[in-house]
């Protein structure tokens, strides 16, 4: 990062022109990106060209590149697909096609280019702009160009996104469409599971994904499935055994269905498909189990995009367009991507040579290179898959003697389960014998105390709430039989999954370790609560399905005002004095404002919200929404408001107000949330084992030092274990705040693509990485 800060005012857009496409294959999402890099590029004053119909827009010109405006992508942000359309384009693959497309261009004056694709739309941008100069040649000898416009638009400048659902593109972490592919999966499956339990049934389901494994990877960790199969790992000889053992085995084990997932892309060994119905064949033939298969298909590619992909695909496309406006003529071709929750550029030809050189190593049988070339989040996914699915016999586990117990503390929030089952499963692969803890500390102190075992977790991933039930009670006033039933269960490790409850509770049992022993074991935390507000932690399990809970429901909402006209709509999140749920579903709804306590706010800005909103009835966007947090403002509450808004409105607008409530709560958690539980308790669980025999002596685990009792939390780009006294400095006690939060620089942005006028600082915008340099930061990712 540089010394100097940079900020949007001293970035302008001024006689420049961008042209913004999607090709290749439609992803949810796509959408936001349009909207972000339009709206992003006309506030900094450049003009804005749609392509339609992708690079054979380009190609043929005329109405297919129009101009945008402001309102023109309103109420793009939650429509599935892609509203500028996307082609397969023949023509652009032939010198002469490039030439008219270039010709195209020149005429509008655009010499900017933000492509929306896959790996096969950005190469084919790359290629587009290294030809620029000896396209714009011929188009000079030929006569169709002046000399002068030849050199005013001399250098062609291309920013690419990813959209793609498969999440097959090298050097980033997710590519747009994948979660909301997701998200159709799991409701497939979550339907099935109902159905395939009545009947006893075995399901195989073939999602997408035909040269990579991720999503088939990923809703099989999220859904808990019994067996997967993916290119990237093609079983051993001898699988369609190992596989009807482990199936009989689950059965045996009273579990009444089977999930297989079948990455459509599946191959052996040698490279042969492996099929749905090979599959099928193969479990009536040795089982003569009921088995059925669904293809899921384009479900995977339609409905609305998730909330992580309209803020993934939002502040992609803002950070396209201040890419575009930082470009010199030396630049290579860059991709905007995201690594962790942050904001990078990486050199468009090396992501590309990167996943190119993943088929290659899958070609030629390198399998295990494949994988380690996937990046590290797909590496990461795939060793908690094969921790968690592979149940190792009695006499393969390797036996510790150490007991860890696991509970949850304060409120409910959707991915606790998966959390608790991931704990549970790896704590039992370790040798451990792990104790589950119910209704939290309060739980604890009267002994709820019992052991479970593997089975005992089966089906919890896609559970809401908390199963083990869950408590906000602190535990320093129940210390003393804490301790005593620690003592009596021999507990020689803690893992509590939970809120801020749970840092608290941590603190006081560390602070009560001079006074009884028993507390001197490893103690770890995962963060999980819907309001985000966890100190050493850019995310918690349950914001996520929090965020997609506002999103669905501000889009219905937005829906019936549309629907009226003239419509204000105001609405009450939770969070506490956190804003993230009210900025970040701010962001993801397209809302005009989002009041909360973090940015003090006073009778003043209120007004410039009314007058802005009264601006906007003038044009064709004629409704309005408007976020609050519970706790922003003591005497500015919903009511007052809603009032002032009706008040000030009166003749232009009307108001409506809706408190969101506990549904913000409850519900399946997302893809995200499971995932996301399940793989940082895997990781607590096993910070846990090293931490025993860290502090094994003569006998018994003896922890007393600072870093034995942690919080595992998520930072920018890794999970990292960090002392909870030392979060002490770090925290506001009195609001239960971090008193640094990342999400508040995206405040600005939701902002600008509101049509306000703010400072945005960009210091923090992604300098141009290496794809290699992110590679060596693996060990710590998640």
């Amino acid at each position: 990062m540089q010394d100097t800060k940079k900020f949007i005012e001293n970035l302008s857009g001024a006689g420049k022109s961008i042209g913004v496409l999607t090709s290749g294959g439609d992803a949810q999402g796509m959408n936001a990106a349009v909207r972000a890099v339009v709206r992003m590029g006309i506030y900094v004053g450049a003009k804005v060209f749609f392509i339609h119909e992708g690079y054979q827009g380009m190609v043929d010109g005329g109405d297919n590149i129009k101009e945008a405006s402001w309102e023109s992508v309103s109420s793009m942000l939650q429509v599935g697909g892609t509203v500028i359309g996307s082609a397969r384009c023949k023509d652009f693959r032939t010198h002469e096609g490039r030439l008219r497309a270039a010709l195209n261009l020149v005429q509008r004056g655009i010499t900017n280019l933000c492509v929306i694709g896959g790996d096969g739309s950005l190469t084919g941008a790359n290629l587009f702009r290294e030809e620029w100069s000896g396209l714009l040649d011929e188009l000079v000898q030929s006569g169709q160009i002046s000399e002068e416009a030849a050199q005013t638009h001399s250098a062609l400048h291309i920013v690419g996104m990813v959209g793609s659902i498969d999440n097959d593109f090298c050097g980033t972490d997710m590519t747009i469409g994948t979660d909301s592919a997701l998200h159709r999966i799991i409701e497939v499956v979550d339907a099935i599971m109902t159905t395939a339990q009545s009947h006893q049934r075995t399901f195989v389901l073939e999602v997408m994904g035909r040269h990579c494994g991720y999503l088939a990877l990923v809703s099989a960790l999220a859904c808990g499935a019994d067996w997967v199969l993916i290119p990237e790992m093609p079983p051993k000889d001898g699988w369609e055994e190992q596989m009807c053992h482990k199936l009989s085995e689950n059965r045996a084990d009273k579990k009444r269905l089977n999930i297989i997932i079948v990455a459509e892309g599946a191959i052996d060994q040698n490279n042969k498909p492996i099929t749905t119905e090979l599959i099928k064949d193969l479990v009536v033939r040795c089982l003569g189990f009921d088995t059925r298969v669904t293809i899921l298909g384009h479900v995977q590619r339609g409905g609305t995009p998730s909330a992580f992909d309209r803020i993934l695909a939002s502040r992609m496309g803002v950070e396209a367009v201040l890419a575009l406006l930082e470009v010199s003529p030396g630049t290579p071709a860059c991709v905007v991507s995201l690594c962790g929750n942050q904001a990078v550029r990486l050199p468009l030809m090396e992501c590309v040579q990167m996943t190119q050189e993943v088929q290659k190593a899958m070609d030629e049988k390198r399998f295990e290179e494949a994988v380690k070339l996937r990046g590290r989040s797909f590496e990461n996914n795939l060793n908690t898959y094969k921790l968690l699915s592979h149940r190792k016999r009695n006499a393969e586990l390797p036996r510790s003697s150490f007991n860890v117990a696991v509970l949850n503390v304060g409120a409910p929030a959707a991915g606790m389960n998966a959390a608790v089952r991931s704990a549970v499963r790896v704590g039992i692969t370790e040798g451990h014998t792990v104790f589950a803890v119910s209704d939290g500390f309060e739980g604890f102190s009267k002994g709820q105390i019992k052991e479970f075992k593997w089975g005992d977790v089966g089906g919890w991933t896609g559970q809401g709430g908390s199963l083990l039930g869950t408590k906000r009670t602190l535990p320093a006033k129940h210390i003393d039989k804490i301790a005593e039933q620690m003592r009596i269960h021999n507990i020689n490790a803690l893992l509590v999954i939970g809120g801020f409850e749970a840092y608290l509770g941590l603190l006081e049992l560390q602070a009560a370790r001079s006074k009884h022993a028993e507390l001197c074991v490893p103690m770890v935390m995962v963060p999980a609560t819907v309001s985000n507000n966890i100190p050493g932690s850019d995310l918690s399990i349950g914001a996520d399905t929090a965020l997609n809970a506002i999103t669905d429901t501000c889009d219905r909402i937005k829906q019936s005002a549309s629907g009226t006209k003239r419509r204000v709509f105001i609405i009450e999140t939770m969070g506490g004095y956190c804003g993230y749920l009210a900025t970040v579903g701010g962001l993801a709804s397209g809302a005009d404002a989002a009041y909360i306590y973090e940015e003090p706010f006073d009778i003043r800005d209120l007004q410039s919200n009314v007058e802005h909103l009264t601006e906007k009835m003038k044009t064709s966007i004629q409704r309005g929404l408007v976020l609050r947090n519970e706790n922003s403002s003591e005497n500015y509450t919903t009511d007052f408001i809603y009032q002032l808004y009706s008040e000030e409105g009166k003749g232009v607008f009307d108001c409506r107000k809706n408190v969101l409530g506990h549904m913000q709560q409850g519900g399946a958690p997302s893809p995200f949330d499971r995932n996301f539980g399940t793989k940082i308790a895997a990781k607590a669980m096993q910070w846990i084992s090293k931490k025993l025999k860290e502090f094994y002596r003569e006998g018994r685990v003896f922890a007393n030092t600072e870093d034995s009792a942690c919080l595992l939390g998520m930072r920018r780009r890794a999970l990292v274990f960090q002392p909870v006294i030392q979060l002490k400095d770090e925290t506001d006690f009195v609001h239960r705040i971090p008193k640094e939060q990342w999400w508040l620089r995206l405040r600005p942005l939701m902002k600008i693509l509101a049509k306000y006028k703010t400072s945005y600082d960009v210091s923090d915008s992604g300098q141009l990485e290496h794809i290699v340099r992110l590679r060596a930061k693996d060990n710590s990712a998640i």
